[in-house]
């Protein structure tokens, strides 16, 4: 049975509110259990999403959320029902909101801490046009670690636009939150001795005369000066809560009780991430995004048997760590997405998790870094975006040596456009001093790793793909050798010229060409900064037909660092094309199919190859 918005706003049956959110939650579980997704976020989000579409039209209060994939359920309330079943695949919904899949998006969310800003630039416009209505956004506790939600709630409490925070407390974002602002909201009004104490004020005013009871609610209002509302009510933000945020009755109660204030408001709701899902309930990590799995026992159906790059990176990381204390890691709120949870477990006091504060990691890093530690900086291709001007600013003019180790760099899949690692190539490219470089294959990632270890006269970069390379064990891997470029295979009259998973790519084609008699070099660039200068000299004489290879974006890419090389050297009778990405946002799905689709497969390189000759 499929339920619609228009059956729970302004619907005071309670029962039927609550048979809706469970209904919510076993589509959310069916799909998700089938297809993948991210799970306990969605799960711990239904209740609240249930009781903003009760008291809101978010046609005329837009709905933001941060991150997007606690909104599932506000997907399923928003016609996409039997949409639904397509969930994150190639050509079917996304996996967060998007305005360009529905009307009733009112902005995409993939990265996180943008909601409250994006709530501000609403109330301003509904202010500017007379509009009553206000943005009601739903932000998660982990958001709360990143500055922009700071600069925007500075802002709000100062203009005091009406507008609705609900604060989604589950204790954690996708791993174990971090921070003193995290601790201060999930611990210290949950702990003991407040919750303790604000019982002991109940129990008194019940029992005082009304003559008495003036002084002990003065009491009771300065008790907030010890528990987190303090802090936003500082900002200049109304403060309520917390509230229990899987109980529907209070939480419409509390939100009509918001709107009414016409004024920002925040409100502190405590859930459970996974909530209806047992098995899931209070986990951290495990069942945020998940793979298909069997819904009665858990159990994942997809075994994967293969060793990913974030592991490899991780272990080799760890045994160079083990032997110089020097060496030391940060990572954004995915320390087991970037594989360094191993080495906080090995190493706590050398390794840490930074909460969603990319920019703070690479700032802190250079820091190190001027102080003789040797920092690697394991982040997300598209996520080290947010830290740009750190990058620049703060490590490149200082020339700092920050080891910068960018997984998920190329197509990711079912995450898609938000999370797509194509921009780090050309948004690193161009900062002085910094050196770029990138392995092949499993083998050559661990003397990436040794290279980037050893490397201590800048800063320093390298890239490697999400689940796997395209090569296995072909061929033997060397070390890296600054600025140093290595031949694979020699050819006639073409070359194939690949970057990091980009090589697996070339040789592939090689392969099939060479079955039609065609003979291709294969080489692997290996450093893009710098590059090799006699090396590439020495290949254009030899190749009047050069063909590029790269998981990256073709402006700014690859392909373009060559063209200005031979542009540069005034180097005459080559012809290069390359096969990088074109101008345009991609979209989710799985690896394979997305890649097919841009042509970007063996076969589709081959025929546009072939197609050139």
């Amino acid at each position: 049975m499929s339920y619609s918005y228009k059956e729970v706003l302004g619907n005071e049956d309670i029962q039927s509110l609550q048979n809706i959110a469970q209904s919510l939650r076993e589509r959310i579980l069916d799909v998700v259990s089938r297809k993948g997704g991210h799970l306990s976020s969605a799960l711990g989000a239904v209740d609240l999403i249930v009781g903003m579409h009760q008291v809101f039209n978010h046609l005329q209060c837009p709905f933001i959320y941060d991150v997007g994939h606690q909104a599932y359920a506000h997907k399923l309330l928003t016609n996409r029902w039997e949409e639904f079943e397509s969930l994150r695949s190639f050509g079917g919904i996304s996996g967060f909101p998007n305005p360009k899949e529905s009307s009733s998006d009112f902005f995409i969310a993939g990265h996180s801490s943008t909601a409250i800003s994006l709530g501000v630039g609403v109330a301003k416009s509904f202010s500017l046009s007379g509009n009553e209505g206000l943005p009601v956004v739903l932000i998660g506790d982990g958001a709360m670690s990143s500055g922009l939600v700071y600069e925007a709630l500075n802002e709000l409490g100062e203009r005091k636009y009406p507008m609705i925070i609900i604060l989604n407390d589950n204790e954690m974002s996708i791993s174990k939150p971090i921070g003193a602002i995290s601790r201060c909201l999930s611990q210290a009004i949950a702990s003991p001795f407040c919750q303790g104490v604000k019982g002991g004020i109940k129990k008194i005013l019940q029992k005082m005369p009304d003559s008495a009871t003036y002084m002990a609610r003065k009491f009771e209002e300065s008790f907030k000066l010890i528990t987190p509302g303090v802090l936003f009510e500082e900002l200049g933000l109304n403060y309520i809560g917390p509230i229990d945020g899987h109980n529907i009755e209070e939480i419409i109660s509390t939100l009509k009780k918001a709107k009414e204030m016409k004024a920002p408001v925040l409100i502190h709701a405590q859930t459970t991430k996974g909530k209806g899902y047992k098995i899931a309930e209070g986990q951290f990590e495990k069942w945020h995004g998940v793979s298909p799995f069997d819904l009665e026992s858990g159990e994942s159906l997809k075994k994967s048997q293969s060793i990913s790059p974030t592991s490899v990176f991780g272990e080799r990381l760890k045994q160079i760590a083990q032997s110089d204390e020097s060496v030391v890691g940060v990572t954004a709120a995915m320390p087991s997405g970037t594989g360094m949870s191993v080495l906080m477990e090995a190493f706590p006091e050398r390794f840490w998790d930074v909460a969603i504060a990319e920019a703070h990691a690479v700032t802190s890093s250079s820091a190190m870094a001027q102080r003789g530690l040797k920092p690697f900086v394991a982040i997300y291709s598209t996520f080290l975006q947010r830290a740009y001007d750190s990058i620049i600013h703060d490590v490149g003019i200082m020339n700092s040596p920050v080891r910068f180790a960018l997984d998920r760099a190329g197509i990711v899949g079912e995450d898609g456009e938000t999370h797509q690692g194509l921009f780090d190539i050309a948004y690193l490219r161009s900062v002085p001093n910094m050196v770029l470089f990138a392995p092949r294959d499993l083998q050559s990632l661990k003397s990436a790793v040794d290279f980037a270890y050893s490397h201590s006269s800048s800063p320093s970069a390298f890239r490697y793909p999400r689940g796997e390379f395209v090569l296995g064990d072909e061929f033997e891997s060397k070390e890296f050798i600054l600025g140093k470029m290595e031949i694979l295979k020699e050819g006639r009259e073409i070359a194939f010229i690949g970057y990091g998973n980009g090589v697996g790519r070339a040789y592939r084609v090689a392969q099939e060409l060479q079955k039609e008699g065609i003979e291709a070099g294969v080489v692997d660039l290996r450093f893009l900064k710098p590059l090799d200068s006699e090396g590439l000299k020495e290949l254009f004489a030899r190749y009047g037909k050069i063909f590029v290879f790269s998981d990256s974006y073709l402006l700014g890419g690859v392909g373009s660092a060559l063209l200005e090389f031979i542009a540069q050297e005034e180097i005459k009778g080559v012809a290069l094309k390359s096969f990088e990405l074109k101008d345009e946002f991609i979209p989710h799905g799985k690896t394979a199919l997305i890649e097919e689709s841009l042509g970007l497969d063996t076969a589709g390189l081959l025929k546009r190859v072939k197609e050139s000759l």
